[in-house]
């Protein structure tokens, strides 16, 4: 009897806790939903402020979801913001636009469409300036777009043009003895030279040289053409790192005033034509005609067309499974189902911003693709990187949009298997076994050698998926075989090269890609819908909480260098099956 009442005892505490779980969340909900009601409307004689302190993201699969985070996330995404300068071009309340971009973290082909944008902008008359305390170079490529520049005079930025620093493991490798059998089709396929080498090969050096030149090439041009500056100064200029000493920067026409951001901000008060108030200071004032971003896209009218064009954002690596971290082929292969059931929608954007991953998730999603190809038109628009299996899944596309700063192919394939028993030898630990066939202990040990046998089953399937990659973009792109092959074997080009040679068709961006699909539907009014769709935030937040956050707790300890190596060594163990990855991690900033 005692044991009863203390089972019932324990159920019924058991049942108010979780009760008051589940309040405490919902209070947590409502709090947050709130604090994210549009508080502001425009005044007349505004300014439109840019300025961004997180990742300027392209769609909710880029939202982190956390309930115990009450920051204030945006959920303004780039579309947004291009509509918005857009929109403001014609607003009469809109007299120009002020930009902070100093806490600006995008890719490059993101700062491309918000500097397209702003320069669209300018056509208006309306003014734009600029101001920075310590930039970047993306945020500096922006903000050269500007009327003026005014720069704080203890500040500066690190203009120096683009370089690559490859790690390599080959060393670590043999030293701790760890064996990195790779096997790879394509002599620029050097996503494995890490794990071969302990320097860039030629082939290498001359890809990533010519990439880097292609990318720089493009944003110093934008920079020079605004800021009026030849070729030859700007040279000088970026090779003696001029525009970090901001006096030096201004005498070379990086920036046009150097002041404080109280002396940037009295000058907007001016521009605006603002009327002093007793009342008020003129910062007070000043802040009443200035909104920003966010708020600016919660007044804009949303678009409630019954046609409805969707657009899938493919972004991260590509893996096999089920969920929102990266591109899990099961989600998005659910996802497109789904866009193919709904008669409303007329035609797909792709949007990729991936340097590959597994070639079987690839091929499953590629598959579905063409099946949808069949229903309605499908165009495709790459972000910063389209590369290997970010490029394979593009091949059921009717017309392909891209950036110059796109990077683009990576036509390759490679696999491979670490071999640790040396490690683990030198380590105290020995390793005995039995089998039924010759090669029963092959590709799923992490302590026992290739066989030729296996080897060779690896080089075959590597050579079966390379010919099938190949013939996809043959079929799709209306190349030979040969005429693909020879621009392939695992080579990166920038989207200005990729085009030339073929592989894209022209340059645009998000917004471009998407008037293409309405025009090839034949359809004049539509909105459009994302894909693919997250689980409620509460849903999806208890999943996590019930997980745990590993790699939340990792960055904490390790911080942002520790935690890049950790994701590189973890990445090895991921590598299952054939792989159609970027060779390497490329970050412009």
């Amino acid at each position: 009897m005692k044991n009863f009442f203390g089972r019932v005892f324990s159920t019924i505490v058991g049942n108010i806790l979780t009760l008051s779980v589940f309040i405490f969340f919902i209070v947590v909900l409502v709090f947050v939903s709130i604090l994210s009601t549009p508080s502001k409307s425009v005044n007349n004689n505004s300014v439109l402020e840019l300025s961004f302190n997180n990742i300027v993201m392209e769609s909710e699969m880029d939202q982190s979801v956390s309930l115990f985070d009450l920051s204030k996330q945006s959920k303004v995404y780039l579309l947004d913001i291009i509509n918005s300068i857009e929109n403001a071009k014609t607003d009469d309340n809109i007299k120009g636009i002020s930009l902070k971009l100093d806490g600006i973290s995008c890719g490059a082909t993101q700062a491309e469409d918000l500097r397209n944008a702003l320069e669209d902008f300018k056509k208006s008359g309306k003014f734009i300036y600029s101001y920075s305390n310590t930039g970047s170079q993306l945020s500096y490529y922006i903000s050269s777009v500007a009327d003026k520049i005014y720069q704080n005079p203890l500040g500066g930025t690190l203009l120096q043009g683009l370089s690559s620093n490859v790690m390599f493991y080959k060393n670590a490798g043999d030293k701790y003895g760890v064996d990195f059998q790779v096997i790879r089709h394509g002599q620029f396929k050097s996503a494995v030279e890490p794990f071969m080498r302990t320097s860039m090969s030629d082939a290498n050096r001359l890809q990533l040289s010519e990439l880097l030149n292609d990318l720089w090439g493009n944003m110093s041009a934008s920079i020079t053409k605004s800021r009026k500056i030849n070729d030859q100064n700007f040279r000088l200029i970026t090779d003696s790192l001029y525009a970090f000493i901001p006096e030096l920067g201004k005498e070379n026409k990086i920036y046009d005033v150097l002041a404080q951001e109280n002396d940037y901000q009295k000058m907007l008060f001016k521009k605006l034509d603002l009327s002093n108030d007793k009342n008020k200071s003129d910062f007070e004032i000043l802040e009443e005609h200035t909104i920003n971003i966010d708020d600016y896209n919660q007044t804009l009218k949303p678009d409630t067309n019954k046609e409805k064009i969707a657009v899938l954002y493919a972004s991260g690596t590509i893996v096999e499974g089920d969920g929102f971290d990266g591109i899990q082929s099961k989600t998005y292969v659910d996802a497109i189902r789904e866009i193919s059931s709904k008669d409303n929608i007329k035609a797909l954007v792709l949007r990729i911003n991936s340097p590959g991953g597994s070639a079987n998730a690839s091929e499953e999603i590629l598959y579905e693709l063409q099946e949808l190809k069949k229903k309605m038109p499908i165009i495709v628009s790459f972000g910063d990187v389209a590369a290997s299996g970010g490029y394979y899944i593009a091949q059921a596309s009717d017309k392909i949009y891209a950036q110059p700063n796109t990077i683009t192919g990576s036509i390759g394939v490679f696999g491979m298997i670490p071999n640790g028993k040396k490690l683990f030898n030198n380590l105290g630990f020995d390793f005995d076994e039995v089998s039924t066939n010759a090669n029963s202990d092959q590709l799923k040990s992490l302590t026992t050698p290739l066989s030729n046998t296996a080897k060779n089953t690896i080089y075959k399937s590597i050579v079966l998926t390379y010919n099938k990659f190949v013939n996809h973009v043959s079929q799709n792109r209306k190349l030979t075989f040969e005429q693909v092959d020879k621009i392939g074997e695992g080579r990166v080009w920038s989207g200005k090269r990729a085009k030339e040679i073929g592989l894209v068709d022209d340059f645009g961006n998000l917004n471009n890609a998407i008037a293409a699909a309405a025009k090839m539907a034949k359809i004049e009014k539509y909105s459009t819908v994302s894909y693919p769709k997250r689980k409620d935030s509460f849903e999806e937040f208890l999943n996590k909480f019930q997980g745990g956050s590993v790699e939340a707790s990792l960055q904490k300890e390790l911080g942002t260098d520790g935690m890049k190596i950790y994701k590189e060594i973890k990445m090895i163990n991921e590598q299952k099956g054939v792989q159609l990855r970027l060779p390497y991690d490329i970050q412009i900033n």
